[in-house]
């Protein structure tokens, strides 16, 4: 449903020649704007115009207007772009598939496939409904973020269609207003600002609060056109004085006044709680000059006109902003004490400030051989796509893209002196994942200014960054806790499910494995063409649709592997394969002696197939059961844990065989309970015995309870085995403040 509700009127019932000559003259004023295109085109668009106004022939907006004066103001709208005919042909024929019956076909048969692709992509746009339910709304801002990244047009456009619904929606019912409003605010305004869209971003915002805040605007505008009206001899002054030491300079400037929006104004007042008269950059001066060398001279010669004032010089034309804007900015003390902000900029700087994305039509480069996307600038737009191929799922999709829509930027250095654009708050991790994915994943060390820092430590404009990489390191779950980039975020999560993903399988051919040889089947069939029907057979009856997924099953625990192991028993008997008698008596006797050869052997190189309970936190060299875990993969506790053994007892199907590798690969986690003497030092004299003994330490808890004579300290630590656990308790036991050491006991 499209913003402005279209009322149709009786055919029958003729236009009235006022109604006929406003559109007519709306196109003479569309055509008036086409002087950058060469008659071809302009008859290309006359077309589609003509195209446009018959089949809408009868709809009125609801002011009562005829409905062809929308489509004219979108495409007036991307014309001030100097957006290409073939734009400005899907601006007028961006409703005729919505709401003429038109079919794509058509479009394609009289515009050519490219129109008709626009003109598609916004139809989309327009049924997308951002209701209040999380998950509909995420899936319609993937929608619209993706149909923006693989044509900018399609953007362009609906945005210029959203301005002028803005423009018109005082003709609305009130009841929907505010929500068209809000939806502005939320989605558009932020979309037109990161794409550097700033006169569109400023008139959507503004227009937003017309609706949102009603009588706050009103009482902003009269105040803002009041001090308008104190500051006037103000103004002149300046722009006198300015106009006359540039003349003085011999430098060509084109000067012009540049006001805050009623938006900004209201923001600024209502974040930093200051009244209107507190708010004291509302005007100031934009200077456009032919060069970038000119724009640094007139800093110098303003700062000799008037004094700077600390802290306010931002260089925007060394560093751009993230969006492509350019320019230098200075607040200065002017006549009066008032502070009075100047910006400037080349003539090219400025079309991309006003317009962003579009300045690629405005302003041609005259580079050779550079893309569409090197001219754009923009690498937020292909970076939607490489977050869509890493997140299928659109409400994490949305969650990746919004951390960037509003980037209030910090600029750090590649070692070779590139700079690259983060997020305030940006880490390391996240620099590393801007320059490459690979990067990213790799990442072990990095060094900032020369000095080695950990990995997420937040990045501060101007630092110089290093990355040290390892091709045998992978990315960290703990890194999702700080990185702020949606890239990065979506990389780290697609890189974890992978390798959930690959272990679980592999966990999963074990235990079926496992579970077949205690049917007397020595192996799995395999994953071949002439066994294809039996495998399809079995998938039928999990409710799989590949082996790799069933395995995976397996190996979460959503699948029993003795259920999957009866059933392919079966399809092979009748396929005339029986089990094996000697294998099937001998896996049964070892079963019932409780030392299965099928038993999965851990050695700590699992990951995220296997979980090591933390009720009791079993080490190397104690027995252990495997309990599989609905959807949590195996979770392995001690034989004599009180919380497996309660497992056990409601869910004893689900235990399997497990056992310790002679050679674990890592050290394990364990807990222990230190009874001491309370005193000064106590704890550093704990901590030193535990490193004598080479334990790590991974966490202490003191209690929060007041210091007694004797007091508990809890430690979880790092052992290789048992007999490395109990090396570390004599080690305690030895130390003066050492009452008692314990392992301590599973929770209950």
């Amino acid at each position: 449903m499209k913003v402005a509700d279209k009322a149709r009127a009786d055919p029958a019932i003729p236009i009235s020649p006022a109604a006929a000559n406003a559109a007519a003259a709306s196109f003479a004023a569309l055509t008036a704007k086409l002087d950058y295109l060469d008659p071809a085109d302009v008859e290309r668009v006359r077309l589609a115009y003509r195209f446009a106004d018959e089949v809408h022939l009868g709809q009125l907006r609801n002011s009562g207007e005829p409905y062809i004066t929308h489509p004219i103001s979108v495409a007036q709208q991307c014309a001030e772009w100097k957006l290409d005919a073939q734009a400005l042909a899907a601006a007028l024929l961006h409703d005729v598939i919505e709401d003429c019956g038109i079919s794509k076909a058509e479009v394609i048969e009289r515009f050519g496939a490219p129109v008709a692709e626009l003109v598609d992509g916004l139809t989309k746009l327009d049924k997308l409904q951002f209701n209040t339910r999380e998950e509909s709304q995420a899936e319609s801002f993937r929608k619209m973020l993706l149909a923006m990244a693989r044509d900018v047009r399609v953007i362009l456009i609906k945005l210029a269609d959203r301005t002028h619904n803005m423009r018109t929606l005082g003709d609305m019912p009130v009841v929907k207003r505010s929500r068209i409003a809000l939806e502005t605010l939320d989605i558009y305004a932020p979309i037109a600002h990161r794409l550097g869209l700033n006169l569109t971003y400023r008139e959507l915002q503004d227009l937003a609060l017309r609706y949102l805040r009603p009588w706050r605007y009103g009482v902003l505008a009269k105040a803002v056109s009041k001090a308008r009206g104190r500051r006037r001899d103000l103004i002149q002054k300046v722009q006198i004085e300015l106009e006359g030491v540039f003349a003085a300079h011999t430098i060509p400037v084109r000067i012009s006044g540049r006001e805050k929006t009623l938006y900004s104004i209201y923001r600024k007042m209502r974040e930093k709680h200051l009244s209107f008269a507190e708010v004291t950059d509302i005007y100031g001066f934009r200077i456009i000059v032919p060069s970038v060398i000119d724009c640094y001279t007139a800093l110098g010669v303003l700062h000799q006109l008037y004094k700077p004032v600390p802290g306010k010089f931002k260089d925007h034309i060394a560093i751009a902003k993230v969006n492509g804007y350019q320019s230098l900015h200075t607040t200065l003390v002017g006549p009066s004490g008032v502070n009075v902000e100047f910006q400037m900029r080349t003539e090219a700087m400025h079309m991309v400030a006003e317009s962003g994305v579009a300045a690629h039509w405005l302003y041609k480069a005259n580079e050779t051989g550079s893309t569409n996307a090197d001219r754009l600038g923009n690498k937020w737009l292909q970076s939607l796509l490489d977050i869509q191929h890493e997140t299928h799922d659109a409400a994490e999709f949305w969650d990746h893209v919004k951390v960037d829509l509003f980037p209030d930027a910090v600029y750090v250095f590649t070692p070779k002196s590139q700079i690259m654009a983060l997020p305030r708050g940006g880490t390391v991790v996240d620099f590393a994942y801007a320059i490459h994915s690979d990067v990213g994943d790799r990442a072990v060390s990095a060094r900032v200014n020369g000095e080695q820092v950990p990995l997420r430590t937040e990045l501060k404009n101007g630092d110089v960054v290093e990355v040290r990489t390892d091709p045998a390191s992978a990315p960290n779950p703990a890194w999702l806790g700080f990185v702020r980039t949606g890239r990065a975020r979506s990389k780290i999560r697609h890189h974890l499910k992978s390798l959930a993903q690959s272990e679980s399988e592999a966990l999963g051919e074990k235990l079926l494995v496992q579970a077949v040889r205690a049917e007397g089947i020595p192996n799995l069939p395999e994953d071949s063409d002439e066994n294809q029907p039996l495998w399809d057979k079995l998938l039928h009856f999990s409710g799989n649709r590949t082996r790799g997924e069933l395995l995976t099953d397996i190996g979460l625990g959503k699948r029993i592997a003795t259920m999957i192991a009866k059933r392919l028993v079966t399809l092979l008997a009748e396929v005339g394969e029986k089990p094996d008698a000697l294998l099937l008596s001998r896996e049964r006797y070892a079963a019932h002696e409780a030392v299965s050869q099928g038993a999965v052997v851990l050695d700590g190189s699992e990951n995220a197939s296997v979980q090591f309970a933390q009720c009791c936190r079993p080490i190397p060299g104690e027995p252990i059961v495997g309990y599989l875990g609905r959807g949590e993969g195996l979770v392995v506790h001690t034989a004599l844990c009180s919380v497996g053994q309660r497992l056990r007892y409601k869910d004893a199907e689900r235990f399997i065989a497990v056992e310790w590798s002679d050679e674990p690969t890592r050290s394990f986690e364990t807990g222990i309970v230190v009874t001491v003497a309370n005193g000064k030092g106590v704890l550093a004299r704990v901590a030193a015995a535990l490193a004598a003994a080479e334990a790590d330490i991974t966490h202490v808890d003191m209690g929060e309870e007041p210091a007694q004579e004797a007091t508990d300290l809890r430690f979880v630590i790092a052992v290789r085995d048992v007999a490395h656990l109990e090396s570390v308790l004599r080690h305690l036991k030895r130390t003066g403040p050492v009452l008692r050491a314990m392992r301590a006991q599973p929770s209950r």
